[in-house]
């Protein structure tokens, strides 16, 4: 068997499914595949097209389908193009020529059959299936919505004129699959070989039981509509994955678009000029034409034949499919029926191929071409099934909707969002959790008793868009600048410059004028720590250290810029308490007016060092959060803690203690401790961990190294 990538789409197919895309704009063509697969087996079943096997007898040419595409796609013009363009001749002379050729030919053959059962005169009982037919309503191409004993009922047509097939086209599936789910499942019956068994009715005077006809009806099934509206984490979509797990996941053939694909740049001029192009249009013709001459009754029931290579080759294909299967998890039921029940539908789409082609066999062409759409299937198949979880759709709903939003609002807005309160909290929770993981920050605040979530796309830091404002003036002509973080020295080390993390409106500097947007945090440190220090205490981040003008060798003074892993945008009542959670981190003390937005630095020509590491992360920090909330919950457990032990054993985690308490004892050691006072520090601080060093391995390790450092002074 040729690898997937080496496979092609069917010829005539891909060139239909390429005017659609141009006709649409839409740069995604498997939805258009899905479709241009259901028409052309729909036409293959309506003739009654069947595939002649060598081990599973006789096949009918069928496909169900579903087609999941955002709106706005081209869902509805490549449709329209299809049945008004594509098969309409076919259709047109099938219901007006060739269906009523094939009735007034098995009508009598069916008469004579029940004539000879119930010994009646042939003639009377002809007129009596003449009547029941003609009661039995017109035929119907296709229907979108249907009752299971109507569509029994259209069967019956079908049986008694011996042509045709049930076809089953439902637009919004998300909107009508609950008031259709009996017909679906009287559909699915129908997929393997046409037949579904009656319902036994009482049989009165007034309501007769109608003769059941024996015979095969193909049937095909087309599902389309937008994904939001079926996947809606709720009913809706519990009820579709019933369907799925019923038996549509091992019968259908799959199409899914979440995003919208239009072709971008696209002048007026060349839209027009595609949707007129002769060539493709007259290509539509020339097709329509073909299809037109495959309505001839001399088509009817026609048998494709299969080789034994082709055999040979489906055979293969399955035992690769179930080989996959046999690789999942045995709870991933619907994943291992899709999976090993590709081949069935690939024969299935093979068979419709060779009708279009007018071909006698289907070939191992054919194969590969229905091979190659099944296997893209299956591709969109698992994006179904990996549909987003309700707490994801909850953070992704919170970060769009851009304004704070209260419960009534979530159970209005979400069909997903239900159940207790229990539930609800536990699904919030979830999906905080969620967003920390990926860049979404949900905030919680409370007025006059009531809960508001308010939620953001956090936007990560790039190093080399630093937002900076400055000036030579105090107060005015503030100037918005960006520049690089490792730059950031030539303008904390130019003479006379003023600077702030933030932007100004009109360059006034005053908390009023503030605008929203940082993306570094500054430390003043006024003493109290040397920078050697600091910078020990902080190597994990990344960050630029340099001295201001009342700085000596005795008295250190100097200032700490560090790059924050997002871009915050705070208020100046939420940008004051978020400097302030960090203050409260931070192992020394540092300047606490830095909490304010228009805080200015000033420049000075000192002495600086970049110190590499990670950005600092502010997510524990922000008010309002969840995260925000355990940080406050454990600074008030530890309130008898120093700043500096607090923050050691804050930050010792799985295989660092020793690293963490040796950074303590030498911090001790350059504070002036000796060696029983380093001990006993390092003692008191090792009985605070919840899971301590043994006094042994602390004494043959951190303190070893103190007492080499010590030994040096």
């Amino acid at each position: 068997m040729k690898t997937y990538a080496e496979m092609e789409y069917h010829p005539a197919s891909e060139q239909l499914v390429q005017i659609l895309c141009d006709k649409t704009q839409n740069t995604n063509p498997l939805f258009f595949r899905v479709i241009v697969a259901y028409y052309f087996c729909q036409v293959a079943s309506m003739m009654r097209c069947n595939i002649n096997t060598l081990d599973r007898g006789e096949i009918p040419v069928n496909m169900y389908a579903i087609n999941l595409m955002i709106s706005g796609g081209g869902k509805g013009r490549s449709t329209n193009i299809m049945e008004e363009q594509v098969i309409n001749q076919f259709l047109e002379r099938f219901t007006e020529e060739t269906f009523h050729l094939l009735a007034e030919e098995n009508l009598p053959i069916l008469s004579q059959r029940r004539a000879a059962r119930k010994s009646e005169d042939p003639d009377d009982e002809l007129i009596r299936t003449r009547k029941e037919f003609k009661d039995l309503g017109p035929m119907v191409t296709s229907f979108d919505s249907a009752t299971a004993p109507a569509v029994k009922q259209a069967r019956d047509k079908l049986l008694m004129a011996n042509a045709g097939s049930l076809n089953l086209q439902m637009d919004e599936v998300g909107s009508n699959l609950s008031s259709s789910m009996e017909a679906l499942i009287t559909m699915l019956e129908l997929y393997d070989v046409g037949k579904v068994k009656a319902k036994l009715i009482k049989n009165t005077k007034d309501n007769s039981r109608v003769e059941e006809i024996k015979g095969r009806t193909p049937a095909n099934m087309l599902l389309f509509g937008t994904p939001p509206r079926l996947l809606d984490g709720g009913k809706t979509e519990e009820e579709f994955y019933t369907f799925l797990e019923t038996g549509a996941a091992r019968r259908c053939i799959y199409g899914y678009a979440r995003v919208h694909d239009k072709e971008q740049g696209l002048t007026p001029a060349l839209i027009l000029a595609r949707n007129t192009d002769k060539s493709a249009n007259s290509f539509i013709e020339t097709l329509s034409d073909q299809l037109y001459a495959l309505a001839d009754i001399s088509f009817v029931n026609k048998n494709l034949h299969v080789s034994e290579e082709v055999t040979l080759l489906f055979i293969e294909y399955q035992l690769a499919c179930e080989a996959r299967a046999d690789l999942l998890p045995e709870h991933d039921d619907m994943r291992k029926a899709e999976l090993s029940h590709r081949y069935f539908k690939a024969m299935k789409l093979a068979g419709g191929y060779a009708f279009i082609d007018s071909s006698p066999d289907l070939s191992l062409e054919h194969a590969y071409f229905a091979i190659k759409l099944v296997e893209d299937s299956g591709d969109a198949f698992e994006q179904i099934l990996t549909r987003d979880r309700p707490y994801v759709k909850l953070a992704r709903y919170l970060a769009d909707i851009k304004r704070p939003v209260t419960q009534p609002d979530l159970v209005q807005d979400l069909p997903f969002y239900k159940g207790s309160q229990q539930q609800k909290q536990e699904m919030l929770q979830l999906a905080i959790a969620h967003g920390y993981q990926n860049n979404i920050l949900i905030k919680k605040s409370y007025s006059d008793g009531i809960e508001f979530l308010r939620g953001e796309t956090l936007v990560k830091t790039d190093l080399h868009k630093m937002r900076v404002s400055w000036s030579t003036d105090i107060a005015q002509g503030y100037r918005d600048d960006i520049a690089e973080f490792s730059k950031l020295h030539m303008m904390t080390q130019r003479p006379d410059i003023h600077w702030c993390s933030h932007y100004f409106k009109d360059g006034h500097r005053c908390d009023d004028a503030t605008i929203a947007g940082f993306n570094l945090i500054v430390l003043d440190v006024d003493g109290g720590v040397d920078m050697n220090t600091a910078m020990t205490l902080l190597r994990d981040y990344k960050a630029l250290f340099y001295t201001t003008k009342r700085h000596t060798a005795a008295d250190h003074r100097f200032r700490i810029v560090m790059p924050t892993n997002y871009h915050l945008e705070l208020d100046g009542a939420d940008f004051k308490e978020f400097m302030h959670n960090i203050f409260d981190w931070l192992p020394f003390g540092v300047d606490d007016q830095s909490g304010q937005r228009a805080r200015k630095w000033m420049s000075n020509a000192g002495t600086y060092t970049y110190q590499d590491g990670q950005n600092f992360d502010v997510l524990p920090f922000i008010p309002k959060t969840t995260k925000n909330e355990t940080f406050k919950a454990r600074v008030l457990d530890q309130q008898g803690m120093s700043n500096l032990e607090r923050w050691v054993i804050n930050n010792i985690g799985d295989g660092n203690r020793n690293n963490m308490l040796l950074r303590y004892a030498m911090i001790l050691v350059d504070a002036g401790f000796d060696y029983n006072g380093v001990l006993n520090k390092i003692t008191e601080l090792n009985n605070k961990l919840p899971d301590k060093l043994a006094d042994g391995e602390l004494l043959s390790t951190v303190m070893v190294t103190a007492g080499k450092a010590l030994a040096k002074k």
